[in-house]
Parts: structure tokens; C-alpha cells; sequence
């Protein structure tokens, strides 16, 4: 995802979003590529998820926080990236 522009991710995953008009993928995809949403490694930063908790909170959808020490183990990652 990091190494391809916006139009070419949204000219390839078009097809699962068949309503949709690519230009407006385009957009979408241009948009969470500024907000940094795909990393380079597969490691679930604290930060990541507390923010990813803010917001299904604030969707109404989270009726609690969990410490992320409790959820969360980035060991796999961590030897996977070695």
C-alpha cells in the first residue's frame, strides 16, 4: 500500500467497490494514505489502538476501554520483523 499511489490501489480494489466510481476511491484511499493507516511493519502500536478504540467509543459501539497490555501481544510481530 505504501508504495503505490492512491489511484493505482483504488484502480485495483475497484472491483470490490463495484457501485462506487474509482475517482471517488480514489479520494478515499488518498485520504487514509495521509493519515499514515497502513504501516510498514505489522506491529499494533499502543498508540494505534487507543485511537482505534477513541473511535468505536465515540461510535457508540465500545462500552469500555481495555488496557492494551490485555488484548494486545506484538511478540509474533516483533520476531517476524527480525
Amino acid at each position: 500500500m505504501n508504495s503505490h499511489s492512491a489511484e493505482e490501489i483504488a484502480k485495483t480494489i475497484q472491483p470490490q467497490f463495484k457501485e462506487t466510481p474509482v475517482e471517488n476511491i480514489t479520494i478515499i484511499v488518498d485520504r487514509y494514505k495521509s493519515q499514515d493507516t497502513w504501516k510498514g511493519d505489522t506491529i499494533f502500536e499502543k498508540s494505534s489502538f487507543d485511537l482505534l478504540q477513541n473511535i468505536l467509543e465515540e461510535a457508540g459501539e465500545l462500552p469500555q476501554k481495555v488496557p492494551y497490555e490485555d488484548l494486545v501481544t506484538t511478540q509474533f510481530s516483533e520476531n517476524a520483523k527480525k
